[in-house]
């Protein structure tokens, strides 16, 4: 069974996403870092970095694995079960360049424009129009691409579409909306009523998770 140590967080729900995609058994760990539980010396053990989401697979291939980085874990998690990664072709490296985009390009955009606007200990107007201009690019590079695909990737669900889910499902912390991509809402709202994101989503929120 997986171990899970993750809060409520854009990158976290990626990880659970996944595992109730793939029907794979876990059990979750809840890491408040509203209250600092990520900078215990426990915790710190696991991920020097001090963010979750981790996953620890106690029967990975070579030993125990302790694996941080959501981006990481996703693909993980899709190689070692055989699905949600095309094996081959350009279905497999549109996957990646969605992966990357959101890894290096809108997740950071959406960190940023959030931590601006809401966490700075003070004002910085610049800051704030700088990061929500390029939040709402990035989303419009999101809406281009969707505008000519059913998935992010082509017409295959994949973990480049977990990966996106993640900030956009806490697009409000980054004063993001849809009204100006329609094309994203569209996959949004297809991507919200899947059951397994909805199983994630129910069990990141409880307020104890359970194993």
């Amino acid at each position: 069974m997986f171990e899970v140590y993750a809060f409520a967080t854009p990158n976290s729900i990626k990880v659970l996403i996944a595992l109730e995609e793939l029907g794979l058994p876990y059990r979750l760990h809840g890491v408040n870092v509203r209250q600092g539980e990520q900078k215990a010396p426990e915790f710190l053990a696991l991920n020097a970095n001090a963010k979750v989401p981790v996953l620890i697979d106690p029967a990975a291939a070579d030993g125990r694995l302790v694996l941080t980085e959501s981006a990481a874990i996703l693909v993980y998690l899709a190689e070692t079960s055989g699905r949600l990664m095309p094996p081959h072709g350009e279905g497999r490296a549109r996957m990646f360049e969605q992966l990357f985009f959101h890894a290096s390009g809108l997740g950071p955009a959406f960190g940023q424009a959030g931590f601006f606007q809401r966490q700075a200990a003070e004002p910085q107007p610049l800051a704030i129009a700088r990061f929500s201009a390029e939040a709402n690019r990035t989303l419009g590079v999101l809406d281009g691409v969707l505008a000519e695909r059913r998935y992010v990737a082509g017409d295959a669900f994949t973990v480049a579409d977990i990966a996106h889910f993640g900030w956009l499902w806490r697009r409000e912390f980054a004063g993001v909306s849809f009204e100006n991509t329609p094309h994203v809402a569209r996959w949004y709202d297809a991507m919200a009523t899947r059951p397994a994101v909805q199983r994630a989503i129910e069990r990141v929120n409880a307020p104890v998770p359970q194993a």
